[in-house]
Order: structure tokens, then sequence, then C-alpha cells
């Protein structure tokens, strides 16, 4: 019987380099002092994101799991840690996001599952180029109404996969191209069919997939042996 794929969302990922590292490739001030070596990235940590205020582009640290502005509570946010491009612009939970604060998330890969036989087998989906992933996001900022305190989140964008993504998932995250970084940051822009525009899959795009250890499955495991490439 043939592998299965997995349906759901796209939920784990790697940032291995430091945020000086991605400041650097992305043009940006480093606000988030995070020295990098994270393997297993999952819903509710906190992670580096690129971000454009006014006339400067940051790196900082928000929470995946996007919060709206007019929740009561911060309870429903491990079930947005994805937002679908085809709803993106519509949806209540993320129509404001998309049109006034969208963000990167920069990624050195993330993972997708396939259900072989009984074991549930994680695959690395990685840039064959060594460069990151720019991945569409959107954030929020959404007071707790118990301290005062604004708490900012994100979440992630994702759309039908690309060929090689498909052999293992029926959704993808969105990768930016580089020359269309300055315009999904652009807090002004305003043409949202052209944002929509670049939420398409994209078969160009330089990735390879490789089986990884189980470790994965591990939300409380971390270290560079997760990503360790498995005989094919």
């Amino acid at each position: 019987m043939p592998a299965a794929r997995l349906r759901g969302v796209c939920g784990r990922f790697t940032q291995e380099r430091s945020t000086s590292e991605l400041a650097e490739i992305f043009g940006a001030t480093d606000l988030a002092d995070d020295p990098g070596g994270r393997y297993n990235v999952a819903p509710t940590d906190e992670a580096a994101v690129v971000v454009q205020r006014d006339e400067r582009r940051a790196i900082v640290r928000y929470r995946w799991g996007l919060v709206p502005h007019w929740s009561d509570d911060a309870r429903g946010a491990a079930r947005r840690i994805n937002a679908r491009a085809e709803t993106v612009g519509s949806s209540p939970a993320f129509r404001e996001s998309f049109a006034q604060r969208r963000c990167l998330v920069p990624v050195d890969s993330f993972y997708e599952w396939r259900r072989e036989g009984a074991v549930r087998q994680p695959y690395r989906v990685v840039r064959t180029d060594g460069r990151p992933l720019a991945l569409a996001g959107l954030w929020s900022g959404w007071r707790d109404p118990a301290d005062g305190v604004v708490r900012r989140t994100f979440t992630i964008v994702t759309s039908a996969p690309n060929l090689l993504v498909s052999t293992l998932h029926d959704r993808m995250p969105v990768v930016v191209p580089d020359d269309a970084w300055e315009r999904w940051l652009d807090p002004s822009a305003r043409d949202l069919g052209e944002l929509h525009g670049l939420l398409a899959p994209d078969d160009g795009l330089p990735l390879e997939i490789h089986a990884v250890p189980r470790l994965v499955n591990d939300v409380r495991r971390d270290g560079p042996e997760l990503i360790e490439r498995l005989p094919a």
C-alpha cells in the first residue's frame, strides 16, 4: 500500500541562524538578539519574524498563533497558526492583518509528515542553495485584559502545495520571493489583488525533501540531531 499524505496544518519549522545573521540577509535591524540554534519551533512558541514599521525594517520575536486585536482572550491562538491563502482577505481573524500587518517568517526549513504504515514519519523541506525560506506571515497586537500588556502574535499563510511538497501534504507555507519582500512587508500597500498574487505555489523553488529522525515528533526535543538526513 502506498504511503499516505497527511492532511492538516503546517506546524513545525527550524530557525538555525542567529537573528543578527538574519538581519544582514533581510536588511533589517536586529531587535530580537536571538542566537538561533532552534530545530523544533512549535505552535505558541516565540520565533523571529521580519516586520516593517514606518521606515525601519526589524527582526523581532512574536508568538506563533495569531490573536486578533478584538479577541476577548488568547485561547484560540493555537488554532490560528496558519491562515489559508484562499480566504486570508475575507476571514474575520486575518483580513485586517492581511491588509495592514504582514511579516516574513525566516526559516531554514520546515517539517511535514507522511503516514508510513503505523509510523508518522517526519520530512524536512529545505532550500538546496542554503538560503533561508521567507514565509508569508501576518501579525497582530492584542492587549491582554489581565495586565494591559500588548502581546504580538503571528500566523503563517499556507496555500496548495507545489509539485514537490504535494508528495507529502495537501498544504504548504507560502514562500515569498526575494524580489517581493519589500512589497509584502510594505504596510502602505493597498493593492490586495497584487498581494494575493504572491500566494500561489511556486514549482521553481529550489527545494529538497529528506526524511529525518522521529525525534521531531516530540516538541520537547531540540538540537541538530533532529535534522540529520536519514537514508533514502
